[in-house]
C-alpha cells in the first residue's frame, strides 16, 4: 500500500508541474518537466507512460504533453489542496518557504476531513472574528504574553 502512496505521491507532482507548464507555454515536453522536476528524461518517459497509461495525459513520443479532462481535475484538486495548507501555514506564521515545503508534502497525506478543516479556517480566518484571533494568536506567539491576549482559547485553557 506504502508504494501505492509514493506513486500517486509522484503522479500528481507530475500533473501540477505538467498543468503549470501547459498554462505557460501550451504544451510540455519532456525537457521542460524534467528541468521543473529536477530528475532524468528517461524518469520523465517512464512516468509519462503510466500517466498516458492511467488516463492523465495526451502523450506521443517526441511530441507534447497536455492533460486531458481526468488529469487537469487531478492537477487543479491538488494546487487547491497545496493553496490552502500553504495558506493555512502562513495564517499561524510559519515562514514561506517553509509553508510551501510543508504543504507540498502535505497535500498527498492529509485526510479529506482534515483538508475540509484546512479549508474552513482559511475562510473564516478571513472574517473579522477569524482576523482578531489570529492576531491574538500571532502576538502571543512573537511575545509569549497571553495576558494582552484577548482570544476566548486563552481564557479557556487560562494560559
Amino acid at each position: 500500500m506504502k508504494g501505492d502512496t509514493v506513486t500517486s505521491e509522484r503522479k500528481e507532482d507530475y500533473l501540477k508541474t505538467i498543468d503549470k507548464i501547459v498554462s505557460e507555454k501550451g504544451y510540455a515536453q519532456v525537457k521542460d518537466i524534467s528541468r521543473a522536476l529536477d530528475v532524468g528524461p528517461s524518469s520523465v518517459t517512464g512516468m509519462l507512460k503510466k500517466l498516458t497509461d492511467d488516463g492523465y495525459i495526451n502523450y506521443e513520443k517526441y511530441g507534447g504533453v497536455t492533460l486531458t479532462q481526468k488529469g487537469t481535475e487531478t492537477a487543479n484538486c491538488t494546487q487547491k489542496k497545496y493553496m490552502t495548507i500553504k495558506s493555512f501555514l502562513m495564517a499561524f506564521g510559519v515562514p514561506e518557504t517553509v509553508a510551501e515545503d510543508d504543504a507540498c508534502k502535505m497535500e498527498h497525506v492529509v485526510a479529506s476531513e482534515t483538508y475540509d478543516v484546512f479549508l474552513r479556517f482559511c475562510e473564516f480566518s478571513m472574517t473579522e472574528k477569524g482576523i482578531n484571533l489570529l492576531e491574538n494568536f500571532k502576538y502571543y506567539c512573537e511575545t509569549g504574553d497571553v495576558d494582552k491576549c484577548t482570544c476566548s482559547a486563552a481564557k479557556i485553557l487560562k494560559l
